[in-house]
This record gives C-alpha cells, structure tokens and sequence, in this order.
C-alpha cells in the first residue's frame, strides 16, 4: 500500500531509494541542481555500475554541474520539454512528490508525496514505471561528454560576448547561488516556485532569458555587470 510522505520523509526515502537501487535508477525532476549528499549517492552508484537516467526540463545546466557528471560513465541525462513531473524509480520503489531534485527545494520547500512498492503495488508500480520510460523515450538526451556552455568568450570583432549566471560568478570569484541571491536583492531576478524569472530591471541592466533544447532555461549577462555589493 503507498506510503504518505511529508518534506523529511521525502527526502529520507529519496536517499534510501538510490542507497538500494542494485540495477536501475530513474531520476525524473524539472529543476536540477544537485546536494552534496546526493552526489554522493550516485557517484557510488556509478562506481557499481548502476543504470542511472536523470531526466531535467527548466533549469540550466551549470558548467561545474556538466563537469561533475562527466565523470559519471553510467549516468545518461536527458532534457525533457514542458516537463513537471517529479518521480524517482529504482527496481523496488517509486516516489512520486512536489520535490524537484533541487537543493533549494530540498531545504526550504514544504513538499508532499508518496512511496510505492513494487511488491505491494504492482500494478501502480508498473504504470508508474512505464510512464517514466515514456517520459525518457521523449526526451533529448544530453551528450554530456560533449555538452558544455561555450567557452568562446569573444566574437570576431573582439566585442565581449554575454556570460551565463555561472560563468559571470565565476569570473567575479562568487558561487552560482551567491550570484543569484545578489541578483535578487538587486531586484535583476525575482523568486518563482523552485525558480526565478527576469524582472524588467534584470533586463534594463542586460539579462536575457535563453531557452536551449539541450539545458533548457537559462538567463545571460553582460560580462562587465557590476556585481560587488
């Protein structure tokens, strides 16, 4: 019989669900950006050599996310347009919940869901299993041995080139999530469920909304945007 979960239980049953995971692991989440536990988890699964699919739809792959799992030699990604679902399969369970494979979410974010098992649930198991392989079927996969924000930083005529979020960070020595945080206090980005949007001062100061078949949304800057405090 499925299992209610509340924000920690999702979260236990969404460790203990890779912990176990001996053949397959399905990772479906709009928004990815990955915690350290997590990667934790998945790059020991990788080390058994465990199937693993990771299937995103809204957020950008950040460069440091796109190296980390270039390391992983089992692990396939997929992009998935106008995808909402949220379900985490191995060959024993399912959660299916509000929680995104997000960091943010995963601390701050008050999330609902349910836990089947195989052996109790067949039937509901089963269709929630070939749902997500049609989600997979769908979806664009990744290259990720290939796939990277483009490092040309400059065009032909020498002028600068916009920097992604993470790329203008970096070059201002700041983490991703600083950036961001300073960009909404700015009032360039503003809070949207598990995401952010660009306001109309985000983009009088230059951002840019960029949708990528491959990584999906992202926002661009100008590389000589003042960002100290």
């Amino acid at each position: 019989m499925a299992k209610f979960l509340n924000t920690s239980a999702t979260n236990y049953y969404l460790e203990e669900l890779i912990k176990t995971a001996s053949e397959r692991l399905i990772l479906i989440s709009p928004f990815l950006k990955l915690n350290d536990r997590i990667r934790e988890l998945l790059e020991d699964k990788n080390r058994l050599k465990i199937d693993i699919r990771i299937v995103y739809g809204k957020s950008e792959l950040q460069p440091e996310e796109i190296d980390w799992l270039k390391q992983l030699s089992f692990v396939r990604t997929s992009f998935c347009k106008n995808l909402h679902a949220k379900c985490y399969i191995n060959e024993e369970t399912c959660i299916i919940t509000s929680l995104n494979l997000y960091e943010f979410s995963q601390v701050n974010n008050n999330e609902m869901g349910v836990l089947i098992n195989r052996l109790d649930d067949p039937d509901l198991y089963k269709e929630s299993f070939e749902e997500s392989q049609r989600i997979i079927r769908i979806s664009d996969e990744v290259r990720i041995s290939l796939e990277r924000v483009h490092p040309s930083e400059q065009s032909s005529g020498g002028e600068s080139q916009p920097l992604s979020t993470s790329k203008l960070a970096k070059n201002n020595k700041l983490k991703t999530g600083e950036l961001i945080e300073r960009f909404v206090d700015l009032g360039y980005l503003s809070i949207s469920g598990d995401g952010h949007i660009l306001t109309e001062l985000g983009k009088e100061a230059g951002g840019e909304l960029k949708i990528s078949k491959r990584f999906g949304e992202y926002f661009v800057w100008p590389s000589d945007l003042r960002v100290a405090d």
